[in-house]
């Protein structure tokens, strides 16, 4: 569900407000614009007030539209639309026998933990060992829920 704040004009490279994503499923590079405008919304959401434009970092694997497994970076900006790329997330969907799995980490800094989210959240530092988490993880924590309810439910 897109923010409320739809009057908001900026440039998103694939976010809620671009009229190509709300026409078509799949843009010219292949990636799903139903999922980009899922995950921008729900960004928007969880982490309020920084909105959220959705690049494509791999294509989904598999190709038969069935199998999810995808690497998205979420770049964030102000509600003023100013870039605020130390926010950016990179998000990693995939699938682990019959379940959906995803990593959320900070683009910018390595030595920030990575959430996993799988049945229950991980918090994992930069040699890959479990962690607290950090004191802004909470949005982060309840956009990797949101997320995987969304696409499990979808």
């Amino acid at each position: 569900m897109p923010s409320p704040e739809s009057d908001f004009s900026r440039p998103e490279p694939h976010g809620p407000n671009d009229p190509a994503a709300r026409s078509a499923h799949r843009d010219d590079d292949g990636a799903n614009t139903d999922l980009i405008r899922l995950v921008a919304a729900a960004a928007d959401l969880c982490r309020k007030p920084l909105r959220h434009g959705v690049v494509p970092v791999s294509e989904p694997a598999g190709g038969d539209g069935e199998t999810l497994d995808v690497s998205l970076r979420l770049e964030a900006r102000t509600a003023e639309g100013e870039r605020l790329p130390e926010q950016d997330l990179e998000l990693e969907i995939y699938p682990s026998g019959a379940d959906l799995n995803l990593t959320l980490a900070w683009c910018q800094d390595e030595q920030r933990p990575m959430l996993w989210q799988g049945g229950h959240p991980v918090w994992m530092d930069a040699a890959g060992s479990r962690c607290a988490p950090p004191t802004d993880g909470a949005p982060v924590e309840a956009l990797a829920r949101r997320l995987r309810a969304l696409l499990i439910n979808a």
